[in-house]
């Protein structure tokens, strides 16, 4: 069983088909109500990526659930398994769903028989009378020497087996399976948390490490007036000795250099935005889009702050804050 399905909502393809059997219990997976309860007392983010295993059996048949998560925009599932539990799959997918929001998850069933488990095959008598009856022919029409027909020569042909259909009831295939799905997703969603518990910790290294910069930028920002003052001067005495004196012009030369100087504004908006990353790392929902969407307006302030500086130490810690920001960006690839 080999299917797909991608989509920008937990509820989009989720719908399960028809059918007139009894449901069994849902799972006991986290709704995500209750996992936004369990974050808010834990104030953990998550990874994207992680791995799950569980393993359960009943009296006729032993699951085995893999589970694998890896970085995606949106919740992908895949899911592969015997053909038995195909009309599952919206149930298996509902419940991944409702426990992961972001990642590509790669879901690997095996389903054994446990010892002693009827197969599901039974000897079909009449075809096997009707193949030693015609390789007794075989061998009297061919005056062959008669060693005798065996179980090798019988089994030989592949109908002699036939199946038992009732053999196999679809909700005692379920048990196990749903019972190791719960497991693989409680193991998968424990390595996520603790993968995103490190990541917190990085991320918020980065923002504090990126906040020093900005105080040093806030110091160093008004040291660059003398210096400013001593330039606009020079370029006021080359219009004076050129003896294109306009009052209109100087005033035009003051308002630029002084706005190219200003990065107070930036700094502010810089500022906001560090805040609002460590309030996101904060919170209790899926903040990867969120995280990203703050680390870009970061950039656009550090960047606006490093060309309108015009400064050697200014551009120093530009850049230091520049390392920070690239090595955030990279780690929030990886929040669900």
């Amino acid at each position: 069983m080999r299917r797909e399905a991608a989509a920008q909502s937990p509820t989009n393809g989720d719908r399960a088909p028809r059918s007139g059997r009894t449901q069994p219990e849902s799972l006991s997976i986290p709704t995500p109500a209750a996992r936004r309860e369990r974050s808010k007392r834990e104030q953990m983010i998550s990874s994207m990526t992680g791995f799950g295993r569980g393993t359960a059996s009943n009296s006729t048949h032993e699951a085995t659930v893999e589970i694998r998560t890896v970085n995606s925009r949106f919740c992908e599932v895949s899911i592969r398994g015997p053909r038995e539990l195909n009309e599952f799959e919206p149930r298996i997918q509902r419940t991944v769903k409702d426990a992961v929001a972001r990642g590509r998850v790669t879901i690997n069933i095996q389903l054994d028989r446990v010892g002693g488990a009827d197969i599901g095959l039974a000897v079909d008598e009449t075809a096997v009378r009707a193949y030693r009856r015609l390789l007794e022919q075989v061998t009297s029409a061919g005056a062959l020497k008669d060693e005798g027909i065996t179980l090798e020569h019988m089994l030989r042909f592949q109908d002699i087996f036939v199946s038992r259909s009732e053999a196999l009831d679809p909700e005692a295939l379920w048990a196990p399976v749903s019972k190791a799905l719960e497991q693989s997703l409680q193991a998968l969603l424990e390595m996520r948390r603790v993968e995103g518990d490190a990541l917190r910790d990085e991320l918020l290294g980065r923002v504090e490490a990126i906040a020093a910069n900005l105080e040093e930028v806030r110091r160093l920002a008004p040291e660059r007036i003398p210096a400013a003052r001593i330039r606009i001067r020079e370029r006021l005495d080359e219009i004076i000795q050129e003896g294109r004196v306009d009052a209109e012009r100087i005033e035009q030369e003051i308002v630029f250099l002084a706005d190219r100087l200003d990065i107070t504004e930036e700094c502010v908006r810089l500022d906001a935005h560090l805040i609002a990353f460590r309030e996101a790392l904060a919170t209790t929902d899926s903040v990867g889009r969120k995280l990203n969407f703050i680390a870009q307006e970061i950039n656009r302030e550090v960047n606006t702050i490093g060309s309108k500086a015009n400064d050697p130490e200014i551009a120093q810690v530009v850049v230091s804050m520049k390392e920070d920001l690239e090595k955030i960006r990279e780690q929030v690839e990886n929040v669900e």
